[in-house]
């Protein structure tokens, strides 16, 4: 089954390795940067304009990550070395069911986060320790629009998951 808007409250990421490809360029005076998708700006102006919060959660305390989120218009939160925890002070904060959350995350520090929601989304060139927590695996890489692909999934029609699920039925037909 695939997740609708209708279950989730709340969509959380991970940073590097989801909105990333995982690889930084460092500059000879120490800044960094990072590549990312134009398209999970699309894809984060969708889910928002169908009322969905979304925060990037990220070990990193970086002015990159600051940054993409700004751009974004999302919450983030950085510097968090046990993302569990920080996901369910965040969830607590909010009142929100836990099997309401979607949680996107791509290597072995997003494992305790990835164990504790509903929704356990993993891009697919995840690490192998995390790909199997996940109850939806995108077909983008991270840094190659998970959010964008996670836009589309989650706002399409439910009667397209009935048509596909019917004898003769496939999906994209339509």
């Amino acid at each position: 089954m695939r997740p609708h808007r209708d279950d989730i409250d709340l969509l959380v990421t991970d940073f590097d390795g989801v909105l990333t490809d995982d690889r930084v360029l460092v500059f000879d005076d120490g800044h960094e940067a990072v590549r990312c998708s134009r398209s999970d700006g699309l894809g984060c102006d969708l889910l928002r304009a169908a009322g969905l919060e979304m925060v990037i959660l990220s070990t990193e305390k970086n002015p990159v990550v600051t940054a993409r989120a700004a751009k974004l218009r999302v919450g983030v939160i950085q510097g968090s070395s046990d993302k569990a925890a920080a996901l369910r002070e965040l969830v607590g904060e909010r009142g929100l069911d836990l099997s309401r959350v979607m949680y996107v995350g791509n290597d072995v520090n997003d494992a305790g986060a990835l164990s504790m929601v509903g929704w356990p989304v993993v891009p697919t060139d995840a690490h192998p320790d995390v790909a199997g927590l996940a109850r939806f695996t995108t077909v983008s890489r991270g840094g190659e629009g998970v959010l964008r692909e996670l836009a589309s999934t989650l706002l399409r029609e439910r009667t397209d998951d009935r048509r596909a699920d019917t004898p003769g039925g496939s999906k994209g037909a339509g």
